[in-house]
């Protein structure tokens, strides 16, 4: 078992890596059902929810059939760090994150995300002002350094430990390399074989299959991993991976029928949650990678992105359904 806090988590948890606008309760909800142990919500801005911006406030929304489940902010100033964790917590959610990992330059340009990677004293100022204002366990999701000459995780997880961080999770690629090349777990491996460290450490980047997260699960000794662009459109790599961590087979691929349930329940409960019309706008993202493989599939999936009526998509979903059925899926 692994604990953060209160929360207990079975061995080697899968994690859901928290990802904006990707990771909102519709997805969430997905990834629960086949068999995330711990989600995150999308990042929210610490500025923002101080500001009262709605964006930010919406991200608050959890719901208890996705417990446990975090809430993670961002930001460079400790005060809005400090009074953004005391909004989260009126939420109630199982632990708060913090994120010094975004490499996506508006971020970073406010001294937030992984633009604190440059200044360890103050990622633990920015730290410490979150723990001090809330009851809540707190953990955090960073990078391996700025670049590969400034690469400081041994530092940074030792000091977020002292300071009161109760898991770490760390994508194993600098902010220089954003989301490309390879990820390096080695760096994580260490911090984990730190006898110093004894808060659970958790990896993150590149898993993509059953294969690679048993390899990395056998070669790095962690406490479990994080999974994040793998599980877009494709919820069910969770199962996948614990049952060939179980018993070395595979899980037989999603049907063609399981796929459109996946994607009629996304939609639904995207629509049941922000409406209508966002719900409609903001699944289109997903349709690509549910029905990923499907031959001659672009004139389906353009039906399904522009239209606004949710009847229309549905009975499109269906159309799917009726020529793919019993097509297997390499």
């Amino acid at each position: 078992m692994v604990k953060i806090g209160n929360i207990e988590l079975p061995d080697f948890p899968l994690l859901l890596a928290p990802m904006e606008d990707v990771s909102d309760p519709p997805f969430r909800r997905l990834c629960k059902q086949h068999g995330a142990d711990l989600m995150y919500s999308e990042f929210i801005s610490s500025e923002g929810l101080i500001r009262d911006a709605i964006k930010s406030r919406q991200k608050l929304d959890i719901f208890d059939y996705e417990r446990p489940v975090g809430i993670q902010i961002f930001g460079g100033d400790e005060e809005a760090m400090a009074m953004s964790a005391k909004i989260v917590e009126t939420v109630n959610p199982d632990l708060i994150d913090i994120n010094f990992g975004c490499p996506v330059k508006k971020v970073v340009c406010k001294g937030a995300g992984a633009g604190v990677l440059k200044d360890v004293d103050l990622m633990v100022r920015l730290t410490k002002a979150v723990i001090r204002s809330t009851s809540l366990p707190v953990t955090v999701k960073t990078r391996l350094g700025w670049d590969e000459n400034s690469i400081n995780i041994d530092e940074v997880a030792e000091r977020l430990q002292d300071i009161g961080v109760q898991a770490l999770t760390v994508h194993a690629r600098t902010r220089a390399q954003m989301y490309k090349g390879h990820s390096d777990w080695s760096h994580v491996e260490r911090i984990k074989n730190n006898p110093r460290i004894t808060m659970p450490i958790f990896g993150n980047g590149d898993i993509d299959s059953a294969e690679k997260a048993l390899e990395y699960k056998n070669k790095y000794g962690l406490d479990g991993m994080m999974i994040g662009r793998a599980a877009i459109g494709y919820p069910w790599i969770f199962n996948e991976i614990k049952h060939f961590f179980e018993t070395g087979t595979h899980l037989p691929k999603p049907t063609i029928s399981q796929r459109v349930e996946a994607a009629k329940n996304h939609l639904q409960w995207a629509m049941d949650w922000k409406g209508e019309k966002l719900g409609i706008l903001e699944t289109r993202r997903h349709y690509t990678n549910y029905f990923k493989g499907l031959p001659n599939f672009k004139e389906h999936r353009m039906k399904m992105v522009s239209s606004e009526d949710p009847e229309f998509i549905f009975e499109t979903f269906a159309e799917v359904l009726g020529i793919y059925e019993g097509i297997e899926l390499v």
